[in-house]
């Protein structure tokens, strides 16, 4: 694995400080941020591969650095939570998270699910076709997306359920093999997380998020690209 950048993010000194230690054991370059402040100038000027993020952070908190990020960087997030409402971690999904890990968690998994959300923003792309269906156009290779000539900013999690579901047009996909095709693993609840990622993308591609003609909900079964949209 090539060598990666990673930005750590809580007011933890001694977290931060350990979960340094390993990320640096494995190979990354680390850089460090304790507030909201230092991480968006962290992210503006390190130009970090991958952010871990806590959001509970003294002043700016987790939620608006994401949301400020997100207006011009799609940098994947990782969020730290101590949070057990799933509430709140669905709201750090929808605003444009990637993941997420709960606290108390093994320093071990932290790197292990960064990893995976490298490979998968970072897998090759050989010679695949782009995916056409109506006014959308998705440039596998380019990892662009357009409607009509508008540019469609995605989040790397976002992109990638995209290309899963387009990729299996006009069939029904559980949210469990959604998860495990754009994630890389599964665990015990993590399939509502899906929900906030689709939310996310009708409002992005959808002319009516509420009508949706791209990406419709097969209730009780999960979710259905169609790929002869007129929309």
């Amino acid at each position: 694995m090539p060598q990666y950048s990673v930005l750590i993010v809580d007011d933890d000194v001694k977290l931060v400080t350990l979960l340094k230690t390993y990320f640096d054991k494995d190979g990354f370059l680390t850089y460090t941020a304790n507030d909201g402040l230092d991480a968006l100038n962290a992210v503006r000027e390190k130009k970090p591969d991958i952010m871990v993020l806590d959001l509970m952070l003294p002043g700016m908190d987790g939620w608006d650095v994401c949301r400020k990020i997100r207006r011009d960087n799609d940098i994947p997030i990782l969020m730290l939570t101590a949070r057990d409402e799933e509430s709140d971690r669905l709201i750090g999904l929808e605003i444009g998270a990637d993941d997420y890990v709960t606290k108390p968690f093994s320093p071990k998994e932290v790197v292990a699910r960064v990893k995976v959300i490298l490979r998968r923003v970072h897998r090759e792309v050989i010679q695949k076709e782009p995916i056409k269906a109506g006014s959308l156009l998705i440039d596998l290779e380019r990892h662009r997306v357009m409607i009509g000539e508008q540019l469609v900013e995605l989040t790397p999690t976002e992109f990638k359920l995209l290309e899963v579901l387009a990729g299996n047009t006009n069939k029904v996909l559980s949210r469990l093999q959604l998860v495990e095709q754009t994630q890389g693993y599964s665990f015990e609840g993590y399939e509502r997380t899906i929900d906030a990622h689709i939310k996310n993308l009708r409002r992005k591609l959808e002319e009516n998020p509420k009508e949706p003609q791209f990406i419709q909900t097969v209730y009780g079964l999960g979710y259905r690209f169609t790929g002869d949209s007129h929309a």
